[in-house]
């Protein structure tokens, strides 16, 4: 059997607040395969985000003190590693792009020398701050290196591009130039937390088809955070839904938007509109997210659910798989 990059059982993740203990993430078990791309959907504030940081151990702490649960990757438990023993995974074997470009690429060094940084830690296993603008750029193998990542990633006139800043590039490509950066350490998994939200949709059809064409290419799987079931549809392999820091459903992509089993789901799939006229209106999920910082014993959707029942208000329902690889957290599948 083929070993799984990543198996997430039971995360659990708490914030301390001046307002109380917020519960992000509760209970959360997650796996993805080698060369797959899983989407993890759900509304602002589910717990998207958390998952990812949790996984690649860059959770804030605090407020973040309390991490229950296991990260295994490849066989060994993250988060039973000390800060030392998770830098040797974190970047060379586990990659994360953030949402925004901008605020991960340092304004004052060109890309050439940032990529040369980051195929420099993959090499030493260690982090090492570039210092002078010969940071490897004057190598002739580092500088063929930098020129094939960015190639790799459809930039043309890799050249030029290395020896410019990152406020000379649009948007699109500081994306592009983030990818090539992660991928260049070769990792074997790459969180991607909205990796195209602040790009125009044109854009963003690129570089999520360009994502999605590069698994095989670097032999990598990808973890994508995002709030938008559209981009998942074109891209995910598998789809997590999201809700209240819990995962309430999780099937293959065709199945989840063929015949999705979640109230939550019909409900976020029913917002969407289909891009043709229609006399109906679009049917939004009626009242409010519940605030995260409440313990509660029962099904976080059931005060929202159209279809709630009397178990619902009593006991929390086990996320179990209904069918081949579709799996639901609902008392109406049970």
């Amino acid at each position: 059997m083929v070993e799984n990059v990543l198996e997430v059982n039971d995360l659990s993740i708490d914030y301390d607040s001046s307002q109380g203990t917020v519960h992000a993430l509760e209970s959360v078990s997650l796996t993805i395969e080698p060369r797959s791309l899983i989407a993890v959907v759900g509304e602002s504030g589910c717990g998207k985000t958390s998952l990812g940081l949790g996984i690649i151990g860059l959770l804030p702490t605090p407020p973040a003190n309390n991490v229950r649960g296991k990260v295994i990757y490849k066989g060994v438990n993250l988060l039973e590693l000390d800060k030392e023993e998770f830098r040797r995974y974190r970047g060379t074997e586990i990659a994360m792009i953030f949402q925004e470009p901008i605020t991960s690429l340092n304004p004052v060094y060109k890309i050439g020398m940032q990529i040369a940084e980051a195929i420099a830690i993959r090499n030493s296993r260690k982090q090492r701050t570039p210092n002078s603008e010969d940071n490897g750029t004057k190598s002739r193998e580092i500088r063929e290196e930098i020129i094939a990542s960015l190639k790799m990633v459809r930039i043309p006139d890799a050249e030029n591009v290395m020896n410019r800043y990152p406020f000379e590039l649009s948007g699109g490509m500081r994306q592009r130039i983030m990818i090539a950066m992660a991928l260049a350490q070769k990792p074997s998994l790459l969180i991607a937390d909205e990796p195209t939200t602040a790009l125009d949709v044109t854009t963003q059809a690129q570089v999520l088809k360009l994502m999605h064409n590069l698994m095989d290419e670097v032999d990598t799987s990808i973890l994508l955070i995002t709030h938008d079931l559209a981009v998942a549809s074109q891209v995910a392999d598998k789809v997590a839904v999201m809700y209240g820091g819990q995962i309430v459903e999780v099937a293959e992509v065709n199945e989840l938007f063929s015949e999705p089993l979640h109230p939550y789901t019909q409900g976020l799939l029913s917002c969407i509109p289909s891009g043709t006229k229609r006399k109906a209106r679009l049917k939004p999920i009626q009242g409010n997210v519940m605030d995260l910082r409440e313990t509660v014993n029962y099904c976080k959707f059931a005060p929202r659910c159209p279809f709630v029942m009397d178990q619902c208000k009593t006991a929390k329902p086990n996320l179990l798989e209904v069918k081949a690889k579709h799996k639901v957290a609902c008392y109406l599948h049970a």
